[in-house]
């Protein structure tokens, strides 16, 4: 999913994350095709999953992105990676991974 913010910057979110940071695509259609979501155990107590925000735009606009996140409640601002240059002029990246429960 893109999401355009009002100060520029574009976040993305990708899910699921395994715990080793990368995207587990097959759960997505497991659960389908099953009828019973991946990430419940037998005693049916749901497990963590992560997700994964990312926000590529102007060092302000993604720090004003992150600031924007926190006044909503949603993550700190010490949870996102520094911001990373992504080799276009005055463009840069960062990543949230936030631990969440399903159901």
């Amino acid at each position: 999913m893109t999401t355009s913010t009002a100060a520029g910057a574009t976040a993305f979110t990708v899910s699921p994350v395994l715990p080793s940071g990368e995207t587990d695509l097959q759960s997505t259609s497991d659960s389908v095709d099953s009828g019973v979501s991946p990430n419940l155990r037998g005693d049916r107590t749901p497990q963590p999953e992560h997700i994964r925000h990312m926000l590529f735009g102007t060092l302000a606009a993604v720090q004003t992105t992150i600031r924007h996140l926190h006044h909503l409640g949603y993550a700190e601002p010490n949870d996102w990676s520094r911001p990373i240059s992504t080799g276009r002029a005055n463009e840069v990246m960062a990543i949230l991974t936030k631990r969440i429960r399903l159901g």
